[in-house]
């Protein structure tokens, strides 16, 4: 599968980083579901629909990453706004240090975007037979 803007990516993917990436944007400041899911789709992680996001929201409330509080809407109804907690702000760099750690393992196991196989690394495991 090639990475273009249109092609959604592989759901256990998304499934793995959502909730991280989530929380990322709460802890860039104050904000509410729609514009969540606007910053995902520019990031380039593609369109979240609200029966994924909202979800996602409520257990990162649930665990106390990020609260939540009734505003004001831009000349329409209220939004529910979120803002990160400071134990969101401890996971978020927590996890994010090993989503990094995690991402980069596993991709010195893939081949390159040639499709050239990895080489092995020196003083890897060896292989079984």
């Amino acid at each position: 599968m090639s990475a273009t803007p249109d092609a959604p990516w592989p759901a256990e993917w998304m499934r793995g980083v959502l909730s991280l990436c989530v929380l990322g944007v709460v802890a860039e400041g104050r904000t509410y579901g729609y514009a969540v899911a606007t910053r995902l789709a520019r990031a380039g992680l593609g369109a979240v629909k609200g029966g994924t996001l909202y979800p996602v929201l409520g257990r990162l409330e649930a665990d106390g990453f990020v609260t939540s509080s009734w505003g004001a809407g831009d000349g329409g109804p209220g939004r529910k706004f979120f803002d990160v907690t400071d134990a969101g702000r401890r996971h978020l760099a927590e996890r994010a240090g090993a989503w990094r750690t995690f991402t980069s393992r596993a991709a010195s196991l893939l081949p390159e975007g040639d499709g050239a196989p990895v080489p092995a690394a020196v003083g890897g495991s060896e292989e079984q037979p």
